[in-house]
């Protein structure tokens, strides 16, 4: 499917980059929804099979790692690895006067990358649970791994970080509805270039240098 028409477009995700992102999607989604069935009684009760949907449960947790491990063979996905890693003083600023409110960059003069303080934010998070909810699944699991304590320990990290990581995704899943282009960005890859200049300032300007380097190399005209 093309994305809709919205004048010039410009690349903001490559096809690898989207894949990663919705196979992870897929499964996060199904540890949420099975998670939720193995933690309430009713829930439990009512779909049944809890022995079969607790292993679901567990091999999908195991693969959640090897999508975005997959990601590194993408020249592309490294690099926006490497944006989300860096953290600047507008990253800072960005937060502080909460620039997610919509018109407060402008507002403000912010000039934001291909990612805003928030996605890095949310990028390292995810990230980081992702291994605390693998390693304490896993002394969940086998039992005899570790002493009771432990597992009750782990037990008690794995059931709290799962509602933060719950809330979390309704946050991600509230701003993507706000934004349309957003959305296309991730589903079809491009996103006009108008929003790009307007939400992602920084971004659009190393994208139309790029471009003009490819045309000077060309030796074609450069894009005005």
């Amino acid at each position: 499917m093309l994305p809709p028409g919205d004048g010039d477009r410009i690349e903001r995700f490559t096809r690898a980059e989207r894949y990663v992102h919705w196979v992870t999607t897929a499964l996060m989604l199904a540890l949420i929804a099975t998670g939720a069935i193995l933690y309430n009684d009713q829930l439990a009760i009512y779909t049944g099979h809890r022995q079969f949907i607790a292993v679901v449960h567990l091999y999908c947790g195991f693969a959640l790692p090897f999508p975005m491990a997959a990601g590194v063979f993408s020249k592309a996905y490294r690099a926006d690895v490497r944006r989300l890693n860096r953290h600047t003083a507008q990253d800072r600023l960005w937060l502080r006067r909460r620039a997610w409110k919509r018109g407060r960059s402008d507002e403000y003069g912010l000039k934001v990358g291909k990612f805003n303080a928030g996605q890095k934010l949310n990028a390292a998070f995810q990230c980081g649970a992702i291994l605390v909810m693998a390693g304490t699944g896993v002394i969940m699991w086998f039992q005899s791994l570790a002493s009771v304590s432990t597992r009750t320990g782990a037990t008690f990290v794995h059931d709290w970080l799962a509602v933060a990581i719950g809330f979390v995704v309704i946050g991600h899943v509230w701003f993507a509805i706000g934004d349309r282009h957003a959305r296309a960005g991730m589903r079809y890859g491009t996103v006009p270039r108008r929003w790009a200049e307007q939400e992602h300032e920084l971004w659009a300007k190393e994208v139309a240098e790029r471009e003009q380097a490819a045309a000077q190399a060309r030796g074609g005209p450069e894009r005005r």
